[in-house]
Order: C-alpha cells, then sequence, then structure tokens
C-alpha cells in the first residue's frame, strides 16, 4: 500500500482547504482511510476516519463540523475538506490506512501505512 497526501498550503482564518490523499495497493474492503495530523512539539492527533467500503466516519471533536472526510474509490482518492480554518488547525496533516477493527479507528498506532504528510499553515 502507498499513500500519497497533498493539498496543503498556506490559508487565512476562516479559510478553506481540502487535503487529497492518492492510494494504492489497497487489496482489502476492510480497510479504513484516517486522517491525523501533527503539530510542532505535539503528538500525532486523530482527525477524521472513515471505511474504504460505506459511509461510516468518525470525527475528532475538535474539527467536527468544519472538516469532512470523503472518498472515490474509483480514483482510489480520500479527501478532507476542511472550512472554516483556525490558526490551531495549524499541523502537518498525514493520510494513513488501517486494517484493525473500527474500535481503534483513532489510535495512530494502529495504522499500517502512513502518506509523507501535506503541511497546512493558518494565519490569523
Amino acid at each position: 500500500v502507498q499513500l500519497q497526501a497533498s493539498g496543503g498550503g498556506l490559508v487565512q482564518a476562516g479559510g478553506s482547504l481540502t487535503l487529497s490523499c492518492a492510494a494504492s495497493g489497497l487489496t482489502s474492503s476492510s480497510y479504513k482511510m484516517g486522517w491525523f495530523r501533527q503539530a510542532p512539539g505535539k503528538e500525532r492527533e486523530f482527525v477524521a476516519v472513515t471505511k474504504w467500503t460505506g459511509t461510516t466516519a468518525d470525527y475528532a471533536d475538535s474539527i467536527k463540523g468544519r472538516f469532512t472526510i470523503s472518498k472515490d474509490r474509483v480514483k482510489n482518492m480520500v479527501y478532507l475538506q476542511m472550512n472554516s480554518l483556525k490558526p490551531e488547525d495549524t499541523a502537518v496533516y498525514y493520510c494513513g490506512a488501517t486494517n484493525t477493527v473500527w474500535g481503534r479507528r483513532r489510535a495512530a498506532e494502529d495504522y499500517d501505512y502512513w502518506g509523507q504528510g501535506t503541511l497546512v499553515t493558518v494565519s490569523s
């Protein structure tokens, strides 16, 4: 499995940005596709996750209502639409893939594959 994240950049507070994650080699329909972020000096934290098949998704409380995770299985793409961005959303964003059980969907240590990360900077 290979993942490649893109779409980061500099945006003003209140603005929007869409991150993309190109996935290849996903041979199992049981994969979960997640977005995590890591700010300087902080641990990697969960942002959002969706099942590769179906519409089930989960969001961190800090971004709920502002971010939306989606996917295009034909194109093998996962997206993170980010609206109403805040300076505290500044971080390197990573997409990941895991075959863990749904109950462990927020655990970064359970993710088997990671993209290279894309930097999102939100200015105040």
